[in-house]
């Protein structure tokens, strides 16, 4: 155990120093330009990336930060503080939709808009920007939401819009009004950002340009450069030169911590390790021992809590999954016949779907995670009955009635109905109201504290041929 613990601190210990090392090694970045990524979906990990190495930027004097951008959307509370770095950065920022074939869908067209500079590749499109309304009862974007019966109506004998579309209208108006403010402050198209939010409606490069949501069409980092170089940027409350001619373009790529982040943010990797945290200190609670599965389950449910803490939960789906836990718990210490269990996996899979469920693919848990499991708990739901239905036709093998229908011997002849006899290798005091021989074959049939009654076995059926009748 010692020797484990020795290894486990000298790995940490190395952990330390690596990631020490990592940042002393950050390369100088005055006066070069910075190449930043925003790839896949807007969440935690990207944000805390992008606010961290906009910060270095600033605090390193770089000359220009250009982001790479290429993401179908995310979540808005992510979005919402990139786009505030964005605001704040000291450094110009020029958002460019890069390679051919990239986009800057929903929360990326914001983040498109808020950028000091907006660039685009040949082949790439941006826009799609309303936001979707989430969870039961949600409205599709474009569709207007079904208002529910009401007995009371308006001045004009109109009746008012049921709650569901209230909601949908607010949420789309801020949406308009966020990304309006964006074109007007960057001096783009407002009208069009207002149709890519009401209307969903995208543009592709060329078009972007011609519209004028975007200022350059780029085919490449060193292209954009070119085009950019000596244009004039309002930046923290002036005017600012870009001045990017012979300049080093220094990348700044996700480290240790981001990429943890990525993965524990991961719904699928989440779910799992809430399970993981939680059967493993049930474990450790039911079978207390060195500690490994406390100490496993323990971790993992730290993590999964912290990831949990980033993503948008829905807490209904949360409590459904550890009621859902908890019941099936109580299948394998209490047995119900699988009155509890069924109830516990229909719990559990209601909670999973509801637990995180968002428009984006990349924030949903995957369904045949959810069906896995729960089929994996249904069918330890079914194996925990079968055991407990067999167990009521088993014969009792321990305690005092462990000795009824037990054969035993008879050590003497029996005087007046009574009589000693062996009986699981130890000496009883016997009844019996036949006469009962020494070395006959007896069966018990009742006790009444330290004497049993006993009847007499057929000559072939002795207790020593290991036969109950």
């Amino acid at each position: 155990m010692r020797a484990s613990i020795r290894r486990i601190l000298l790995l940490g210990l190395l952990v330390l120093l690596a990631t020490t090392g990592w940042a002393a090694e950050q390369p100088s970045l005055s006066g070069r330009v910075v190449e930043l990524a925003l790839t896949g979906p807007v969440g935690p990990a990207s944000s805390d990336y992008l606010l961290r190495a906009l910060e270095q930027a600033d605090h390193g004097d770089a000359a220009l930060v250009v982001l790479r951008i290429d993401t179908p959307g995310g979540l808005d509370s992510s979005m919402r503080d990139i786009v505030q770095a964005i605001l704040a950065s000291r450094v110009p920022v020029v958002g460019f939709v890069s390679p051919s074939g990239a986009r800057a869908a929903s929360a990326g067209t914001y983040i498109l808009y808020a950028c000091h500079l907006a660039a685009m590749a040949p082949g790439t499109n941006l826009g799609a920007a309303t936001p979707v309304a989430i969870g039961p009862g949600g409205t599709p974007p474009g569709e207007p939401a079904k208002p529910e019966p009401s007995d009371g109506a308006t001045a004009d004998g109109s009746r008012p819009p049921a709650p569901a579309d209230t909601l949908a209208r607010k949420s789309q108006n801020d949406a308009v009004a966020y990304l309006r403010a964006l074109a007007e402050l960057r001096g783009r198209n407002a009208d069009w950002a207002e149709r890519a939010v009401r209307e969903a409606a995208s543009l592709s490069a060329q078009a972007a340009m011609t519209a004028g949501v975007i200022e350059v069409v780029a085919s490449d980092l060193p292209d954009l450069l070119r085009q950019i170089d000596g244009r004039r940027v309002a930046v923290g409350g002036g005017l600012a030169t870009v001045d990017v001619q012979g300049r080093e373009v220094v990348p700044l790529l996700p480290d240790w911590r981001t990429r943890l982040l990525a993965v524990i943010t991961n719904p699928n990797v989440a779910y799992l390790l809430m399970l993981v945290g939680v059967y493993g200190l049930i474990l450790e609670f039911y079978n207390p021992g060195i500690g490994v599965a406390g100490v496993a389950g323990g971790i993992c449910l730290l993590l999964a809590l912290f990831a949990f803490q980033a993503l948008p939960v829905n807490y209904a789906g949360m409590a459904l999954l550890v009621l859902g836990v908890v019941l099936l718990v109580g299948e394998a210490v209490m047995p119900s016949f699988g009155a509890l269990g069924i109830g516990g996996v229909i719990a559990f899979v209601l909670g999973s779907i509801l637990l995180l469920d968002r428009d984006i693919p990349e924030f949903r848990i995957a369904w045949g995670l959810i069906l896995g499991v729960g089929l994996g708990s249904a069918v330890g739901v079914a194996l925990l009955a079968a055991f407990a239905v067999r167990a009521t036709h088993r014969a009792v093998t321990t305690g005092a009635e462990a000795i009824l229908t037990d054969c035993g011997e008879a050590i003497a002849d029996f005087v007046n109905g009574r009589g000693p006899i062996r009986l699981q290798g130890e000496i009883w005091q016997a009844q019996c109201d036949r006469p009962v021989s020494a070395g006959d074959a007896v069966r018990v049939v009742e006790r009444r504290g330290l004497i049993v009654k006993v009847e007499p076995m057929a000559k072939d059926l002795g207790w020593n041929q290991g036969v109950k009748p």
